[in-house]
This record gives structure tokens, sequence and C-alpha cells, in this order.
């Protein structure tokens, strides 16, 4: 847990969580203790005769074996709702701090982790954390419950306690061994075969469309299936290695106890307490055998995830709106600011990944230069503040089309929704959608058409307000009357806030937005 930190309140619920769980192993512990003695001495007290009855003072351990049984009910309800309120906070806030730590990366140089694999190790892997984090308050409060167990079974003598003390000090090293052996290849097995199932499952749902319209159902089902077996594999392996420790904790148990009773000495009466005793603080160990049989895959979890970790940096501030415009170096053309640029060149030529390169998507394979900064040197969040880019494939987020246009910019207004929707000619589609601007927007853009995913896409990049604007094939999908219109009132746009605009279209509408044309076949390749 060392590179993962809980917050002061969660600390807090964890120290209350293991004041509960001590409370709850020493009342389960003294219970059952007392429970054997209280019947073992009634017992005896009834074989004795009527006088022996009369004389046996059954009214005191009975109210404090229903007092023991409400402290050990009561403890352990408090230990499960500190313990998990705790995991579950702050494991969200490791979720969102992973989550911001992934998103600010520079794309020329951060990690290829596909989304099936990032998204395994923000749910899976953390909840395996979280387990850790679950019984982080019971490990301690097992060992305070084993300790007055010692000590409530060297009444009975010294050797029984020092036997039972032994058996508890090995019995965390015996589980260890049996954990390592059964299951940490199985845990292993199971994180690799989750990460792979899950890429496959944000690939598929991707090409959802294709494979329905292509009739490739089957052939993936079968595909998804192939890929699960392993997983299924690993996970009845670790069932079954969890059974198999299950079952060492009962036989080291039953051992212990009858050792206990063997060594113990003095009455009836004590030699129960000793036993159950014995037998209540192998149970209150049982976190270990918990923690052993969780250790491995907790273990991966921890693993995966610090390679998240490791990633550089810290949220960076957002990018300013009214960042001074820098002019670009295009080879050996300088771009003035507010300039409109169209790049040209065949189909496969680069024009998209000098795009995505100004963009800070991609490493530049073209002789660029911000301000007379080489491209490379500049910073991602100097890139964020100068280029809004409407890309070629509209990524969209699920929620409304407010939602995929707030990220724009903070403050953005409903007004200023609605200005850039017009300027994208997306306006009268969503005045007639019954939900207006708070239409849900499902993954990769749901039930929107290709045409209007781009306009989303372009609006939102207007509402970003960057000194440069970015369009790849901005009019792609759309009818020659859309296409026309929406350039027109690009063209207006770009007049009245004196954006500069480079462009790259195979339509002969949009190229009308340029006032220079570069063929990127002049540019030459680093």
């Amino acid at each position: 847990m060392s590179p993962f930190s809980l917050a002061s309140v969660e600390r807090r619920m964890l120290r209350y969580g293991l004041l509960c769980a001590a409370a709850a192993g020493v009342a389960a512990i003294l219970l059952l203790a007392l429970s054997g003695w209280f019947l073992s001495g009634a017992a005896i007290a009834g074989m004795s005769g009527a006088a022996a009855v009369a004389a046996f003072n059954y009214l005191i351990p009975s109210a404090a074996i229903r007092g023991l049984a409400i402290l050990r009910t009561g403890g352990r309800y408090g230990e499960r709702l500190l313990s998990h309120q705790a995991g579950l906070g702050g494991m969200a806030g490791l979720r969102g701090e992973l989550f911001v730590k992934l998103a600010v990366q520079d794309s020329r140089t951060a990690p290829d982790l596909a989304s099936g694999d990032a998204s395994a190790r923000l749910i899976g892997d953390i909840e395996a954390l979280e387990d850790l984090i679950v019984r982080r308050a019971s490990l301690p409060a097992g060992l305070v419950a084993a300790i007055f167990a010692v000590a409530l079974v060297a009444l009975a003598g010294l050797q029984a306690a020092l036997a039972l003390a032994l058996a508890l000090a090995l019995l965390p090293l015996v589980l260890g061994i049996a954990a390592r052996r059964l299951t940490a290849r199985h845990a292993v097995d199971a994180a690799e075969a989750l990460g792979a199932l899950r890429t496959a499952f944000v690939d598929m749902a991707a090409a959802r469309p294709e494979i329905i319209a292509y009739g490739l159902a089957p052939r993936v089902a079968e595909t998804i299936a192939d890929l699960a077996r392993p997983l299924d594999r690993a996970r009845a392996a670790l069932a079954r290695g969890e059974g198999a420790i299950a079952g060492l904790m009962v036989a080291y148990g039953a051992i212990t106890a009858a050792l206990v009773f063997a060594l113990a000495q003095g009455p009836t009466p004590l030699r129960a307490l000793a036993l159950l005793a014995a037998a209540a603080s192998i149970e209150a160990m049982a976190a270990v055998a918990r923690t052993a049989l969780r250790q491995a895959s907790v273990t991966q979890g921890l693993a995966r995830l610090e390679t998240l970790v490791a990633l550089p940096g810290d949220a960076p501030p957002a990018p300013e709106s009214n960042a001074p415009p820098l002019p670009i170096r295009l080879g050996k053309n300088r771009i003035a600011p507010g300039s409109r640029v169209a790049i040209t060149g065949i189909s496969g030529s680069g024009k998209t990944r000098l795009i995505e390169a100004l963009a800070g998507l991609r490493a530049p394979v073209h002789p660029l230069a911000l301000g007379e900064v080489p491209l490379p040197e500049c910073s991602a969040n100097t890139l964020r503040g100068q280029f809004a880019l409407a890309p070629q494939d509209a990524m969209l987020i699920a929620g409304s089309i407010a939602d995929n246009l707030r990220v724009a910019r903070p403050g953005v207004t409903d007004t200023d929704m609605l200005a850039a929707l017009h300027v994208a000619c997306l306006d009268a589609a969503v005045a007639a959608m019954p939900a207006g601007l708070n239409t849900p927007v499902a993954e990769a853009g749901g039930t929107l058409s290709g045409g209007e995913r781009k306009r989303l896409a372009l609006a939102r990049a207007l509402l970003a307000e960057r000194p440069w604007l970015l369009l790849d094939e901005p009019s792609e999908g759309l009818d020659p009357a859309t296409e026309r219109e929406m350039v027109a009132r690009i063209d207006a746009w770009l007049t009245r806030t004196g954006r500069g605009l480079l462009l790259v279209s195979h339509r002969r509408a949009p190229l009308a937005l340029a006032q220079q044309r570069i063929e990127i076949s002049n540019l030459s390749i680093q």
C-alpha cells in the first residue's frame, strides 16, 4: 500500500474500524471460552446433585454470554461498515487520481495502453486493492484477539498457552506458503486474461455496427468465448486453491485445539475454556487466511497499478482560451497567426498525422515549429493552448450534447453552445430533439449520424476559443447544400474572431476557406 495513501477521513474510519474489530474479536473469544466453562460447570453441577445446582450461579454467566454476543455482533457490524466505507471512499479517490494521470499524459510519449486494459486496471485491479484496505483493520484486530486467547489459555497452564502461541505464530507462515503455491500463478493468469478480455470487449463494442452489418456476430462471440476460457480456468484454479486453504484452516484449528486441550491442566471447566478459546483464536486469525488467499491477486493488482502511478506529472492547469497566438512553421513556410491554410496531398500522404501532431496527439514526422520552437520541444499544455481540433473521426463522450460541448472550456453557457451549433449547422437538428441540449449521446455517438457527430465535434472545437482551428475533413458525410452553408458560416466565424485555420479536405467546398495551400509532399520527413 506504500504508493497509495488514504485521506485523513478514511484513515480515521479505519482506526475506528480497528477498534470495532478488536472488540468483536476479544468478545468472540471470551464468548466461546465462557460458554465452554459455563456449560461444563453446569453439567458437573447437575451431576453432583440438587444442592450443587442450587449453589451454581448461572445468572451472571448467562448475562455475560448474552452481552458478549451483542458486543461481538455490534463490533463486527461496525468494523465492516467503517472499513468498507473507507475502502470504497479511498478507491473512488484513487480512481479519479489515476484517471487524471491517464488523461493528462502527453500523447506523444505516453505508454501505449489499450482502453480495455486501462479499464481493467481502473476497475478490477483497484477492486483488489480495495479488498486489501477493507481487511486492513481485521489483521491487527486478529492479533489482539489471539493474544487475549493465549492469556485465557494460560489459566489452564503455561504449556497449553505456549503451544497455542506457537501455533498462532506459525499460522501466517503456513498460510503464506500455501497461498503462494496454490494461488499466485493463477492470480497472474486471471489478471492478464481479464485485461485481454476487456480490451476485446471495448474493441468489439466500437465495431458493433460493422459486426451487425456483415453478420460477424457468431465469429465475434466465438472470439470472446476463446478469450474468456483462460480467465475461467484461472478463476476456477483460484477457487480450488481457496477451498484447499479453507480446509487447511479447519484442520489446523482442530489440531491446535486438541493439542491445547491435551496440555491443559486444572478442573474440567477450565480445560473446556482453554479448548474453546484456542478454537476461537484460530477463527480470529481467519483474517490472515483471507489475506493470504487474496494476496496473490492484490500483489498482481498493485504491480499493474504501479504502471499508472509511475506516470509523470499531475493535472496541468487548463489551457488558457485567450493565450496569445503563435506563428507556425511548416517546413520552410512560416504561417502568421490568423492565416488560413489548406494542407493538400494524396490520400495516405500524412496530412492527418500532421494535423494530429500540431494538436499534440502524435509525434511529428514533418519539420514543424510553434513560435520558432520545434514542435517536439513544445509542452503538451502549450499545444493545447494553441490548437482546437475537429478530427476526422469524432470522439464523443457518453452523456448529453451539452456534456460534450462543455468539455471545450470552463464556463460554457447554453447561449455559447447554441451559437457554436449554429456555425456547425447543427442547431436546427438539436432544437428538433425532444430534450434539446440535454439529449443523451451514448458512447461513440450513439444514434447520431456520422455527419452529426462531426459537426458536434466542430462546435466543440469552436467553443474552445483557441488561436488556431484544426479541421480534418470537416464536411465529410454532408450533403452539398449543408456543406455550402456550413462553409459560409465557418468563414464568417473566422472573419469575426480572427482565428487561424489549418484545413485538410478532399472536397472542393471547404478548400474555399483557405487563403493558402501547402502541398504536404513539399515538406521533408524528419
